[in-house]
């Protein structure tokens, strides 16, 4: 901590990163939070926005089948927090406290949760440790390990068994992240797969930015319209070029561009400033016409509704080696989708949609092409995305099979 802590001021200073719930961090249990009187407590924690999506209906779940329970929620970001607090109310959700016993203990001694629940694979030695030794149990959801962070477990594997041993249930996304939780040391008689949470993510219900772009772009003829989401440093000039290319045949064209993390909205401004692209900020469009012009999407949690405005949809982290991003919410729509070449963090995921024919894999320089050929070729397009609908109504049920899964684990003696 004492070595790294440069980066993380830097971090605070530049960004304003992990400045918000500092005090929460460091084991100051909130006074907002409504702790139970000799009430059981479940704690789960997911660690941003796309983990808070998708334990929201296993939250739901939880509350409806063990109703003498308060369930509390935790996140690491910020807007990871911003979302809990909206889905799940303020009183029930608080920053996760930093891997020190002085911090962890205090949350321990107040919520006295019986069963902590991990979303994906946050495995903190200390949080593991003192949360299993004080009685509760501790199950892991929706784990997966990634193709990225795989040689690093490997790398460790030696010191992970310990570790792994203060977690009494693994629930894996597929057969495959299960043999790589038992490779590393996690007990094969506490593994089961129960599927991927993200497919039960309901639909985003309407806003009304939806229905406001929808009008303007019909009263202005303008489209087709592209939705990129969730893209990362050295996306988005690819994605602007292409753009350009697809005006040539598509004059009055719309680009709706959503930058994965919120402190690169001025710098994606600027790029399409220096690259004489007119764009208007979501946050200052007022109704104007859009037609041959991008939606710099410079709010949070507006991307999984505007993806069915789209005719198109291209999900970042792809094209450049970022691992990848969800491709569910456009799937959700019937959207066709793209993606780049590097999608190892949803190699599960993008391989089922894959063998379906449900999306297109691309490179930098195939993107345009492609663009254009689906642009081009409406009964094509419009299959792709039913294709991908399916394909997502296909793996729905990972939710009643987790709660069961944990219903059976409280319920051990």
């Amino acid at each position: 901590m004492l070595v790294s802590l440069p980066y993380w001021l830097f971090q605070m200073a530049r960004h304003g990163k992990y400045r918000k719930g500092l005090a929460e961090r460091l084991g100051r249990v909130p006074s907002r939070l409504q702790l139970p009187e000799e009430e059981p407590a479940i704690w789960i924690h997911a660690v941003s926005v796309g983990e808070v999506l998708a334990v929201a209906g296993l939250v739901e779940e939880l509350r409806r089948r063990f109703p003498q329970h308060r369930v509390f929620i935790s996140t690491t970001t910020d807007t990871g927090q911003a979302l809990a607090r909206q889905r799940f109310g303020e009183d029930k959700v608080f920053y996760f406290p930093m891997d020190f016993a002085f911090a962890i203990r205090p949350y321990l001694r107040a919520l006295r949760p019986q069963l902590v629940v991990i979303a994906e694979t946050e495995f903190w030695p200390n949080f593991l440790r003192l949360a299993h030794a004080g009685g509760a149990r501790v199950a892991v959801v929706n784990a997966r390990i990634s193709d990225r962070s795989w040689p690093g477990y490997r790398r460790f594997s030696k010191l992970l068994p310990r570790l792994l041993a203060n977690v009494d249930l693994f629930l894996a996304q597929t057969p495959e992240d299960a043999a790589r939780l038992q490779a590393i040391g996690a007990k094969p008689e506490r593994i089961r797969v129960s599927g991927n949470l993200k497919f039960d993510i309901p639909a985003a219900a309407p806003i009304a930015i939806v229905e406001s772009l929808r009008k303007s772009i019909a009263a202005s003829a303008a489209g087709p319209v592209l939705a990129c989401g969730s893209t990362m440093d050295g996306e988005e000039s690819l994605l602007l070029k292409a753009f350009e290319n697809v005006l040539v045949q598509h004059p009055r064209a719309v680009m709706i561009l959503a930058p994965r993390r919120p402190e690169r909205f001025a710098a994606v401004a600027a790029l399409l400033q220096q690259m004489s692209i007119s764009f208007f900020n979501r946050s200052e469009w007022n109704g104007e016409s859009l037609s041959g012009k991008v939606l710099l999407l410079d709010t949070i949690g507006e991307l999984s509704a505007l993806y069915a405005l789209a005719d198109v949809a291209f999900v970042g982290g792809s094209l450049v080696a970022h691992g990848g991003h969800n491709i569910i919410e456009p799937a959700q729509h019937g959207v066709a989708i793209l993606v780049g070449n590097h999608t190892e963090n949803f190699r599960d995921m993008v391989s089922l949609f894959q063998s379906r024919n449900a999306l297109r894999i691309v490179g930098p320089a195939e993107l345009p092409l492609v663009l254009l050929e689906l642009l081009a070729n409406d009964a094509e397009r419009i299959a792709l995305g039913q294709r991908a609908a399916e394909t997502m109504r296909s793996q729905i049920g990972a939710t009643a099979r987790t709660a069961d899964a944990l219903e059976e684990l409280l319920a051990r003696p």
